[in-house]
């Protein structure tokens, strides 16, 4: 069943007010535009996704509230020697049924997390094999050195071996292929939440697990997430008190938010570059009037793209500034950022049309864009503003903007050819977009966003190579000739970084991490 988008608040209202714990329990009602496609964490490599599992689940090593590492189902690590690192497990934790962790369920979340379906491949794929010491010691065996390791694994979460053996859920849930399994709509975790009701697309609830291993500073007993799409019922639900927390902020209501005494808007810049992908692999395009050639092969017609694109203007009237106009596919926060390459190509539509005459499209041609409406802060509008900006240049955008339900299922199996995307380097390195994004697709999740194929052979090496170096200016210069090659080559067209924008009442205390996670065991919701 899907939120319908002309749902009024009255029906947020009964959506919301379903659930109580009664008087003395603490409840926390978060809406959002989007919802998780599954429980499973495992399932889906995309923000709202691992924010909500990752209530319920735990990696081995994860964030503290300044976004620091901080141990989790693993007390401490260490290398010893270069290709491999010890991992010592917590003792005591159980799972939310009361089963074990132990390192049994370590090898098996690896073997799930690389396999069919999985969307997480690119968090374990420096791995080669895991080697159980005891049951609360596992040696990670890597193919080649790779230092940041522990930095990978704050989003790759353990599942029960048992649970999954018996709820026939061994493989991942696959909305690609439309797999779904008992991880689709339950869940069994060791987090400090546990997943009491799920209604995909209406509403699911969590309640504060008991059993938790480790302390929830929050108070929050009871957790109800709201999927609400449409943006003014989302801002009224707020405004009418139905809802403590909210996000995202529509651009257009951050101002009149702020004004309200009830209510306090969380700001900040995050991870994430919104870009935008084109498919540089096969002979002839999906869904466009162009046959028997594909123009995104010809490096000038994607120069022409980008060049043609008004980023200035979009910040102005489609982010209202919330934005921050990107050249590279990762922002200065992140290391490994190379601030000589972070200027754009000008803006120039009559250049544009040079490149695309010089390519032989004078009178440019059609093709269907891919685009999310209801994952990315305005996403709809951001690409309704670049379709526009291209019809410039002769390009006819035929736009698909659909609900993400759809939209990653599709895009995922790379069936578009044209498509706008968002990345978070979770890791905060540059490796976490070089490996996923830039690399050419391959084994242990290379390439796995890279949905257009973009190819690079030396960007293929450099990526290697800055895996394992531990010399900080060898890695530098590495770092800087890869992320210029793929500039030049304009592997993708990146757009901006994307500001943060959440909106709570004044009593609600939280933290807001740059990535976007939201953990409620650390909000406190205040008499």
């Amino acid at each position: 069943m899907k939120f319908k988008r002309n749902l009024t608040l009255s029906g947020v209202s009964i959506a919301l007010a379903a659930m109580s714990l009664g008087a003395s329990a603490v409840t926390l009602r978060v809406g959002n535009q989007g919802d998780a496609l599954a429980m499973d964490p495992h399932s889906l490599n995309e923000s709202l996704q691992l924010t909500i599992v990752g209530n319920v689940f735990e990696p081995l090593v994860t964030r503290d509230r300044n976004y620091k590492l901080t141990p989790a189902l693993a007390t401490d690590w260490k290398q010893t020697s270069p290709t491999v690192w010890r991992f010592n497990l917590r003792k005591g934790v159980v799972f939310h049924d009361g089963t074990p962790f132990t390192a049994d369920d370590v090898i098996f979340s690896y073997e799930r997390a690389k396999g069919d379906g999985s969307d997480m491949k690119t968090y374990v794929g420096q791995i080669k094999e895991i080697k159980k010491i005891d049951d609360h010691a596992v040696d990670f065996i890597l193919n080649a050195p790779f230092p940041i390791l522990p930095e990978l694994f704050t989003q790759w979460h353990m599942m029960s071996k048992k649970w999954c053996e018996t709820n026939q859920a061994l493989k991942p849930v696959d909305r690609r292929k439309g797999i779904e399994n008992a991880a689709s709509f339950r869940a069994n975790g060791t987090g400090p939440y546990r997943l009491r009701e799920r209604q995909p697309g209406v509403r699911s609830t969590f309640s504060r697990n008991g059993t938790y291993w480790g302390k929830i500073d929050g108070n929050v007993d009871e957790v109800i997430f709201t999927p609400i799409g449409n943006d003014a019922t989302r801002v009224a639900a707020l405004l009418s008190g139905e809802l403590d927390v909210m996000e995202p902020v529509p651009v257009q209501d951050v101002e009149r938010l702020k004004k309200d005494a009830k209510l306090k808007v969380l700001q900040g810049p995050e991870l994430r570059v919104i870009f935008l992908g084109m498919d540089q692999k096969r002979d002839e395009l999906l869904f466009s009037n162009v046959k028997g050639k594909n123009p995104f092969k010809d490096k000038r017609v994607r120069q022409a793209f980008y060049q043609a694109l008004d980023i200035e203007g979009i910040k102005r009237t489609v982010m209202r500034g919330a934005s921050t106009p990107a050249a590279l596919l990762l922002p200065p926060q992140v290391s490994g950022y190379v601030e000589e390459l972070g200027k754009r190509l000008p803006y120039d539509v009559e250049a544009a049309k040079k490149l695309m005459a010089d390519a032989g499209y004078p009178a440019g041609f059609e093709v269907k864009m891919n685009c999310p409406n209801d994952r990315y802060v305005n996403d709809g509008e951001i690409c309704q503003a670049v379709a526009a900006n291209l019809s410039r240049i002769g390009v006819k955008i035929n736009l698909e903007a659909e609900t993400k339900g759809t939209y990653f299922p599709k895009i995922l199996s790379r069936n578009t050819s044209f498509y706008m995307l968002g990345w978070t380097a979770s890791t905060v390195d540059v490796h976490n977009v070089l490996y996923p994004i830039m690399s050419s697709p391959g084994d242990a999740g290379r390439g796995q966003f890279n949905l257009g194929s973009y190819s690079n052979a030396r960007v293929d090496e450099l990526t290697q190579k800055i895996a394992s170096e531990t010399d900080l200016k060898l890695r530098g210069d590495m770092i800087k000739e890869a992320l210029k090659i793929h500039q030049d080559e304009v592997g993708h067209l990146p757009l901006h970084q994307q500001a943060l924008n959440w909106a709570a009442k004044k009593n609600v205390d939280l933290v807001q991490w740059p990535d976007n996670g939201m953990a409620w065991k650390y909000v406190k919701v205040n008499p």
